[in-house]
């Protein structure tokens, strides 16, 4: 039975170096929750705090209701799955998912039952007979989640599963990946560097930096409403505009940006004249205007992908922007070298506070207890 998992203001710390500091976060029974961040934001090692691998310094962890700080890690009832997969070469694919069960002293025709039931699930029963040299890495990869589901554990913990497969074969298994732990319902902890993989397989995502978590929320809401500039360009990309207030006039704020360019952006929290902010606005968010209506730049580089195009733009400011545009929504392909006029969308685009970096569109929170 799946439970959720409650952090409260845990600690992890080797000697003088804190890597864990103060971090709490809930999450639900059933989900797949991501801790999301680059290398040695701390994701791994509150992972392996939850698997009882490493110790907590202060705070406590609970399953449900219970704290399992001094739990040891054989009682914890969790399944991890590695990155190495950690598959034993000795073994076939049946032997190997079979292995928990065994240590469980299960029936047999239990054992057989389960063993079954998982490999159908994760589909690989076609390959039950093979030893783990003769299977491709996301076949290894389904055995080693099917031996990790397969004793029935009440918390998944997934350690970046997929950083060791090709391009095409992540595809692949994080599509199997979700619909096999919707399917089993389990309580997945999942960590990941790669913020694509996270967005396309989340319930919801933690994104992490230096041991604290910046933001909680579902995808969308964090690729489209960041709660601040570390989530904003750590999840996609962002160009980056200065820009000053220059009034404020009903919902909307008036802003000139640091190339001159008007905008006026709707839901903002209380600003007043000659306030500075940023302006953050992804490549996505531009279209293409007429003079009058868009802000000049100059097209520096153009890459057609067949149905996209991505240009760098330069629109007077410290750096090039990069702008993507639908190839099957535009009049016209531009080249490197010409003048074009585009405007942003301005309830797509955030603003943050230049000095903390935090949103001032109203209603984003970060939702971290």
């Amino acid at each position: 039975m799946a439970v959720s998992i409650n952090i409260q203001n845990v600690k992890k710390q080797y000697d003088d170096n804190v890597v864990i500091r103060d971090l709490s976060a809930h999450i639900q029974s059933g989900e797949l929750f991501t801790l999301l961040g680059p290398s040695g934001c701390g994701k791994t090692t509150l992972l392996r705090m939850i698997a009882g691998f490493n110790s907590i310094e202060a705070g406590t962890i609970s399953f449900d209701d219970r704290v399992i700080n001094n739990i040891p890690v054989y009682q914890r009832n969790f399944g991890m799955v590695f990155q190495n997969y950690a598959i034993f070469p000795n073994m076939t694919v049946y032997r190997n998912i079979e292995y928990g069960l065994k240590n469980k002293k299960l029936s047999k025709q239990e054992i057989a039952q389960r063993v079954e039931a998982i490999m159908e699930t994760v589909q690989i029963a076609p390959y039950k007979d093979r030893y783990p040299e003769k299977l491709s890495g996301g076949q290894q990869q389904r055995v080693a989640l099917a031996r990790a589901i397969v004793v029935q554990p009440q918390v998944l913990l997934m350690d970046e599963p997929l950083s060791n497969l090709d391009a095409k074969l992540r595809l692949e298994m994080r599509e199997a990946i979700r619909q096999i732990q919707k399917d089993v319902g389990i309580t997945t902890v999942y960590v990941t560097h790669d913020q694509e993989e996270a967005l396309a397989i989340s319930d919801r995502i933690a994104v992490m930096n230096r041991g604290d978590i910046q933001q909680i929320d579902e995808p969308e809401h964090i690729y489209q409403r960041p709660y601040n500039t570390f989530v904003a360009d750590f999840i996609g990309h962002s160009n980056h505009f200065a820009g000053e207030v220059r009034g404020v006039e009903g919902s909307l704020t008036h802003i000139v940006l640091e190339n001159g360019h008007p905008i006026a952006m709707p839901g903002l929290m209380p600003l007043k004249q000659g306030d500075r902010v940023q302006v953050f606005v992804r490549p996505e968010e531009f279209t293409f205007a007429s003079k009058e209506q868009g802000m000049e730049g100059k097209v520096l580089v153009k890459l057609f992908l067949g149905r996209y195009i991505n240009y760098r733009i330069d629109f007077g400011g410290p750096q090039a922007a990069e702008v993507t545009v639908d190839a099957t929504t535009v009049d016209r392909i531009h080249d490197a070298g010409d003048s074009v006029y585009l405007t942003v969308n301005t309830r797509r685009a955030n603003v943050f506070h230049p000095d903390t970096g935090v949103t001032l569109v109203e209603g984003v929170v970060s939702n971290v207890p």
